[in-house]
C-alpha cells in the first residue's frame, strides 16, 4: 500500500549500489547487534529521516481535521478487544458465512502448514506463477521462498514490493517496504534486475517517480494479464457476511484480487471485525494513520466467488502462528490490535536510526519490538532483545490509532526475558533460561528490594555512598559495563536526602 518513490527519500546519489543478499529473518543476529551496523550507514539514516520525517507530518494533519478523533481511537480499541474476547465465536462464524458465499476456508496452525496448503492449491491449479498483493502476512511466513521451492515464482505487484523482490532484498517497512531505498537507487536497480524478472526497464530511465512508476506499470502489465493465480493478504474480514477488506493506493491489489481464476488469501486469525459497522470505523483511522489520506484511493472487498465475476474459485487460509498464544497474555495481547497502519514507525526515534532490517523480521519498529517476540516465542537472542528496542518514550503510544500501549507491553516482555522460566509455544513446552546479564540484573534487583525494604540499611548505605563518592569509576564493571557503554553514571551527592531533612528539619525517621 503506497507508492514507494513517492514516500521513499527524492535525494538521489551516484554512490555505488549495495545489495544485500535475500536472507530468511530468522537466525538474523540480535538488535543491538545489527542496529550498530545499520546507524553508522550515513544514505540509510538519511534516506528514513526523509522519508519518516514526511510521513509523520502529513499524518498530523489528517489526523488533525477530525474533532472526534480521540472517540474513534478509543471505539477502534474496544472493537478490537471485545473481538479477541470472543474470538472463538467470530472465527466460526466468519467459516459458516465464507463458506455459503461459496469459498472454501482453510486452518493453519503455523507457517509451515500455511505454506503446505498454499503450495497444494497451486499446484492443484497447474500453474507455476502466481501474483501477489501486498502482504505482512505471507512474508511472516516465508510464503515466496516456500513456492519458488516447489517451483512456483511469485511475483510482488505492489510498487514498494516490487523493488525490494527485484533487488534481492528484504522489506524495512509496514507501510512503505523499500523505505530504505532513494530514487537513485531504485532507478538503478530497475535497470539491472527488471529483464531477469520479465519485461526490462526502457533504455536511458531516469530517477523521476513518474518514470519509475511507468516503468513498473508496463513491466507488471503483463503479468496480471497472464496470472491465472492471485495471493494476497487482509486488512479486514467481516464476520457477519464473509467479507475480506484490502486497501491500498495503487491498483495493482485490485488487478491480483479480480482478475486471476482463483485467488488465495492468508490472512491472520486476529483481523476479523465482528460486523460492517465496526469496519467503519477502521475505514476512518487507517488511512490516515498510515498514508495520511482521508480514504484509501482502492478500497476492494470481496464476498466468496460471484458467476462470470472475478475469480471462480476463492480460498481463505487463517493462520494461527503463535496468535494463540499471544492471546493468553493479558497485557500483551494488545499487540493483536495492530491494523499495520506504520504510525508507530515513523514517530519512533530508534526505527529512525537504526532501519527495519535490525529488527529481524517482517514487523519493524515499535509494533515488531513486541509482536515478533510473542508470535516466535522468547527462542532465541533476536527475539530477547528487541523488547529492549526502545528509548520508552511513548511517542508510539500517542499515535496508535487502536491504544496499543506499546511502552507498557515492552516492559512486561523484559521481565519476561529476565524471569525467564517455562513457556508453552505451539504445544511444545521450551524452558528459557535467562542471559548471564539477565540473571545478573535479577540479583541486583532481589538485592534493592531487599534494601527498600530495610530502611536501616539503605540509611547506611546512602552515607557510605556519599562519603566513597570520590571513588566511584565512570564505568561500571562486570555486567553493567554494556549499561554504562552508553550512559553516564550520576554523580553521587554530599549529603542525601536523608540527612539533609534531618540536618534541616531535625526529624530522623
Amino acid at each position: 500500500m503506497g507508492s514507494a518513490t513517492d514516500k521513499a527519500s527524492d535525494r538521489a546519489d551516484d554512490s555505488p549500489l549495495n545489495l544485500p543478499h535475500r536472507a530468511a529473518y530468522l537466525g538474523m543476529p540480535a538488535f543491538p547487534e545489527a542496529a550498530a551496523v545499520s546507524t553508522r550507514d550515513s544514505r540509510l539514516r538519511s534516506n528514513l529521516r526523509h522519508a519518516t520525517h514526511t510521513i509523520r507530518a502529513k499524518r498530523a494533519q489528517a489526523v488533525a481535521e477530525l474533532a472526534d478523533w480521540d472517540r474513534l481511537r478509543g471505539a477502534g480499541a474496544a472493537i478490537k478487544d471485545r473481538t479477541l474476547r470472543h474470538l472463538d465465536h467470530y472465527l466460526v462464524q466468519l467459516e459458516e458465512s465464507v463458506t455459503r458465499a461459496g469459498g472454501t476456508v482453510h486452518w493453519a496452525a503455523d507457517a509451515a502448514e500455511a505454506n503446505r496448503i498454499v503450495t497444494e492449491l497451486v499446484r492443484a491449479t497447474g500453474e507455476t506463477e502466481v501474483v501477489k498483493v501486498k502482504s505482512m502476512t505471507t512474508q511472516e511466513i516465508g510464503l515466496n521462498e516456500a513456492l519458488e521451492q516447489a517451483g512456483i515464482h511469485a511475483y510482488e505487484t505492489d510498487l514498494a514490493e516490487l523493488i525490494v523482490q527485484l533487488g534481492d532484498d528484504l522489506p524495512s517497512h509496514i507501510l512503505v517496504p523499500a523505505i530504505h531505498r532513494n530514487r537513485g537507487e531504485i532507478r538503478d536497480i530497475f535497470r539491472d534486475r527488471m529483464a531477469g524478472w520479465g519485461r526490462p526497464a526502457p533504455e536511458g530511465l531516469s530517477d523521476r517517480p513518474a518514470d519509475l512508476a511507468e516503468a513498473a506499470r508496463v513491466h507488471l502489465r503483463e503479468k496480471f494479464l497472464r496470472a491465472k493465480v492471485g495471493v494476497s493478504g487482509a486488512n479486514f474480514m467481516v464476520a457477519e457476511t464473509g467479507t475480506l477488506v484490502v486497501v491500498e493506493s495503487e491498483g495493482n491489489g485490485r488487478m491480483c484480487l479480480t482478475l486471476p481464476e482463483t485467488l488465495i488469501s492468508v490472512v491472520g486469525i486476529e483481523k476479523i471485525v465482528p460486523t460492517w459497522r465496526d469496519l467503519e470505523v477502521f475505514l476512518q483511522t487507517l488511512p490516515r494513520s498510515s498514508t495520511a489520506e482521508r480514504m484509501n484511493p482502492y478500497t476492494s472487498m470481496w464476498t466468496g466467488t460471484t458467476d462470470g465475476d472475478g475469480p471462480r474459485s476463492f480460498h481463505l487460509v487463517l493462520l494461527d502462528n503463535g496468535r494463540t498464544d499471544t492471546l493468553a497474555d493479558q497485557v500483551g495481547r494488545q499487540a493483536l490490535r495492530c491494523i499495520r497502519c506504520s504510525a508507530c514507525l515513523n514517530v519512533c526515534p530508534v526505527y529512525e536510526r537504526a532501519g527495519g532490517h535490525a529488527y529481524g523480521s517482517p514487523y519493524p519498529g515499535p509494533i515488531g519490538a513486541i509482536l515478533t517476540p510473542q508470535l516466535r516465542g522468547l527462542a532465541s537472542p533476536l527475539e530477547e532483545s528487541l523488547p529492549y528496542a526502545s528509548s520508552l518514550c511513548g511517542a508510539c503510544f500517542e499515535v496508535c490509532p487502536v491504544a496499543i500501549d506499546i511502552p507498557e507491553v515492552l516492559v512486561h516482555l523484559r521481565e519476561r526475558v529476565v524471569e525467564g522460566g517455562t513457556v508453552t509455544l505451539r504445544g511444545t513446552r521450551t524452558v528459557i533460561k535467562p542471559a548471564r546479564k539477565h540473571r545478573a540484573e535479577r540479583a541486583m534487583m532481589r538485592a534493592a528490594r531487599w534494601t527498600f525494604d530495610h530502611p536501616g540499611a539503605l540509611r547506611h548505605g546512602q552515607r557510605l555512598l556519599s562519603r566513597t563518592r570520590g571513588l566511584h569509576p565512570g564505568r561500571l564493571p562486570g555486567p553493567g559495563r554494556a549499561w554504562t557503554d552508553t550512559r553516564e553514571l550520576p554523580d553521587v551527592p554530599a549529603e542525601s536526602f536523608r540527612d539533609w531533612w534531618a540536618r534541616t528539619r531535625g526529624d530522623t525517621t
